[in-house]
C-alpha cells in the first residue's frame, strides 16, 4: 500500500483493527542479577501484534510478568477490540480501562463486555493495554508515513541516555562493580546509573564511593534503590552519599509509602527525587508529580497504560517543571523525549547485555547509542522491524 493509498483509506474510512497475537520471550541471564528487591535469572518480554484490515501491522512491547497471565489478558482484550478504528487509540484505551470500574448493567455483562474486571488483577490488565496501545501509536505512525516522535512535533533523532547496571551478581567485588560502571564511561556514557541498596548501608556507601571515583567527577552518577527504605533511614542513607555528588535517588522509600512521605523525605534530602515506573497510571502519578517531591518523572509506557498514558504523564511533568525520564524501553521511548525535548532528561538503556539479553537482537534496527546519545531511525511509527528468527529461537512455551 502506497502513502497516498493510506491517507486516501484514513479519510474515507475507518482503519479496522483485525487482529491482536502475543510473541511471549525469554532467555536466560549469564548468570543470576539481583537488585535490592529481586533476583532476575532471565531476560524477558511480550511483543504484541496488532493488524488492521487495511494491512498495516504495529508492533507494542510488554515488561511484566507472569507472561503467560498478561498474555491471556491481551488476547482477550483482542476480541473485544477487533472491528475498532485503529486510530482511534483514546476510543480503545478508555474502551478496555473503564472495564476495570463498575457500570450501570456491568455485573450482567451488558453490552456485550464482560463484568467489572477482578481488582486483584489490575497490574496485568493496564500491562496488557499498554502493549496494544503502544502497537495502536506503531501503526498511527505508519499510517501517516511518520516517526511517532514526529506526529507530536519532535525533530530530532537522537537524545542524551544514560547506562544501568551494577547488577548484584555472587562473587563480585567492590571493584568489579566499580570496572563495570568505568566501562560504560570508556564506551561514551556521560551518565551512569547504579544499583544499590542490597547490602547493609556502610558496604553500600563504600561501593558507591567507589564507582564515584572509577567514573571520574565529570560523569553524572544516579543511585537506583528499588524502595529499600523507611523515612528515616532513607534522610541517612542520603547524607552518607551526598559527598559523591549523587544526581538522583530512585525510588527511595518501601512501595507503600506515599506522595507525602516523598514531601518529607525530599525536604530532608540534599539529593533530588526520582519515581514512576511500578505506578500504574497517570492519577497515581499526577500525586506525586503535583506533591513537588518529584524533580524527575519515571513512568515506564510499556510496564503499566502504554504510549497514551506515558504522553500523558509527561504532558504534566512539564507543566510542573519536572523533567521527563522514562524507565528503559528506548525504541518506545526515545519518542516520548524527542516529543518533550526541553523538559526531557534522558532515555535510559542497559549499558551491556549481561541484563539484557533480548533487547539488542530482537530488532534488525534497533536504538544504537553513541557519544553519549541513543540514535533512532527515521522511518514510520517507533521504526522498529522485527527480526522473525530471533523471536522464533528465544519464543517462550
Amino acid at each position: 500500500m502506497t502513502r497516498n493509498e493510506i491517507w486516501c483509506a484514513i479519510t474515507e474510512d475507518e482503519m479496522k483493527i483485525s487482529s491482536i497475537a502475543v510473541h511471549p520471550l525469554s532467555a536466560a541471564t549469564d548468570v543470576p542479577l539481583s537488585t535490592a528487591h529481586e533476583t532476575f535469572r532471565t531476560s524477558h518480554f511480550i511483543l504484541v501484534e496488532v493488524k488492521t484490515d487495511d494491512g498495516l501491522t504495529g508492533y507494542g512491547k510488554v515488561h511484566g510478568e507472569p507472561m503467560k497471565t498478561i498474555c491471556e489478558w491481551i488476547l482477550r482484550f483482542g476480541e473485544i477490540v477487533k472491528g475498532m478504528d485503529a486510530l482511534g487509540h483514546a476510543e480503545v484505551w478508555e474502551k478496555l480501562f473503564l472495564l476495570t470500574c463498575p457500570r450501570p448493567g456491568g455485573i450482567q455483562g451488558s453490552g456485550g463486555l464482560p463484568p467489572p474486571l477482578p481488582r486483584g488483577a489490575r497490574g496485568h490488565i493496564m500491562a496488557a493495554i499498554a502493549g496494544i496501545d503502544i502497537a495502536l501509536w506503531d501503526i498511527k505512525g505508519k499510517a501517516a508515513g511518520l516517526p511517532v516522535y514526529k506526529l507530536l512535533g519532535g525533530a530530532r533523532q537522537s537524545f542524551f541516555t544514560y547506562a544501568t547496571g551494577s547488577y548484584y551478581r555472587d562473587n563480585a567485588t567492590i571493584e568489579t562493580y566499580a570496572n563495570e560502571m568505568a566501562s560504560f564511561v570508556a564506551s561514551g556514557y556521560r551518565a551512569v546509573k547504579a544499583k544499590c541498596c542490597w547490602a547493609e548501608m556502610s558496604e553500600e556507601v563504600e561501593r558507591i564511593a567507589a564507582i564515584r571515583d572509577a567514573i571520574g567527577k565529570d560523569t553524572l552518577l544516579m543511585l537506583d534503590m528499588n524502595a529499600p527504605y523507611g523515612l528515616d533511614e532513607c534522610i541517612r542513607f542520603a547524607q552518607a552519599v551526598e559527598p559523591y555528588d549523587i544526581y538522583w535517588l530512585e525510588e527511595p522509600l518501601h512501595w507503600y509509602l506515599q506522595p507525602v512521605d516523598y514531601v518529607r523525605l525530599a525536604a530532608a534530602s540534599p539529593i533530588p527525587l526520582a519515581h514512576g515506573e511500578r505506578e500504574l497510571t497517570r492519577f497515581t502519578m499526577r500525586d506525586f508529580i503535583a506533591s513537588g517531591a518529584l524533580r524527575f518523572a519515571q513512568f515506564d509506557a510499556t510496564r503499566y497504560a502504554g504510549f497514551t498514558e506515558g504522553l500523558r504523564v509527561a504532558q504534566l511533568a512539564e507543566q510542573y517543571g519536572v523533567r521527563i525520564a522514562p524507565h528503559l524501553a528506548p525504541e518506545i521511548h526515545a519518542h516520548l523525549c524527542l516529543a518533550f525535548p526541553s523538559a526531557s532528561f534522558a532515555v535510559e538503556t542497559i549499558g551491556n547485555k549481561v541484563r539484557d539479553v533480548l533487547g539488542p537482537g530482537v530488532y534488525k534496527n534497533g536504538p544504537r547509542v553513541r557519544n553519549g546519545e541513543v540514535h533512532i531511525n527515521d522511518a514510520p511509527g517507533f521504526g522498529i522491524e522485527i527480526d522473525w528468527d530471533f523471536v522464533n529461537r528465544y519464543r517462550a512455551q
